[in-house]
């Protein structure tokens, strides 16, 4: 018994490195992509970056004999996951080029809330009401962040809250997507769903493609490694520990997404960010420890004679 709980221990202390890594890499790559947005149009920076990283993924796919041409790509879950993937990597990068990074970091961590959210309502999952209070806290959490009606309120913001949404559909779709497709084939294709977002944007936006300087380029070869490396982090925390233990370290991203922003970019950090901030990440942590303790008490009247 001792050792099992050893164990169980150490894989979550793993796990949970392996995610405050990813989540500092996510960072890093955010960075990369708002440094070279400033040269390099939207669109162009996106196919790029996508079309990098679906290279790098179908390369590992290959390696370990996983067939990029799996029947199930083109499922009803698999093609909504595209769409949502396509609305949030384009809303969430256009909110990081044209916003500060803190504020698009901070506003991206209300994603988990909409996700239990839509699982409730798409997926029939039990959310008592504590929990509901809780995802309307951390939502009021981000309308204090942007600040609607008031003087301080950016348009552009909305374009983070749009990010936001996507990805949290994307992670909806992704439960329903089909267990043949393996992680390395979901990161190809999400990342190709980015070359299409970038495609579609460089249409609208009509501005001329423009060859990168070599600090530009370091910039791109920089988001696209970033991108990979944080996805396999990220897969692997998940594997590695316990759900409820190593999700919680996804909000680490915020510290280190706010970090960058104010030593890179100079950005400031209001009192309004601070305290929306701590509204989405206390609700956030919340209803991961409602989560446990509801799976906790179903096993012990279970188990109970």
């Amino acid at each position: 018994m001792t050792l099992d709980i050893d164990t169980g221990n150490r894989a979550n202390l793993l796990g949970s490195l392996w995610m405050i890594a990813a989540m500092a890499i996510f960072a890093i790559e955010d960075a990369f992509i708002k440094a070279a947005s400033v040269t390099v149009p939207i669109g162009q920076v996106l196919i790029i970056f996508g079309g990098g990283g679906a290279i790098l993924f179908a390369l590992i796919a290959r390696a370990k004999h996983e067939s990029l041409r799996n029947p199930d790509v083109l499922s009803k879950p698999m093609r909504v996951r595209v769409g949502f993937e396509i609305m949030g990597r384009l809303f969430y990068v256009l909110a990081i080029a044209l916003i500060p990074l803190s504020a698009a970091t901070v506003i991206l961590q209300a994603t988990p809330l909409v996700v239990v959210a839509g699982a409730a309502i798409f997926f029939g999952e039990k959310v008592g009401w504590r929990r509901w209070t809780a995802i309307f806290v951390g939502l009021a959490g981000v309308l204090v962040i942007i600040q609607p009606g008031t003087d301080s309120f950016s348009a552009l913001s909305i374009l983070a809250l749009i990010g936001m949404f996507g990805f949290a559909g994307r992670d909806l779709a992704s439960r329903a997507a089909p267990k043949s497709l393996s992680a390395n084939v979901l990161g190809f294709y999400g990342f190709l769903s980015i070359v299409i977002a970038g495609v579609a944007y460089a249409v609208w936006e009509s501005v001329p493609f423009v060859w990168p300087d070599a600090q530009t380029s370091v910039y791109l070869i920089g988001s696209i490694m970033a991108g990979v490396v944080a996805y396999a982090c990220l897969m692997t925390a998940m594997r590695t520990g316990e759900v409820s233990t190593v999700t919680p370290f996804r909000y680490t991203r915020l510290i280190f997404g706010i970090t960058l922003g104010v030593i890179l970019f100079g950005e400031e950090i209001s009192a309004a960010m601070v305290a929306g901030s701590a509204l989405i990440v206390v609700s956030g942590l919340f209803i991961l420890w409602q989560s446990k303790r509801a799976r906790r008490i179903a096993r012990q009247s279970t188990l109970a004679p």
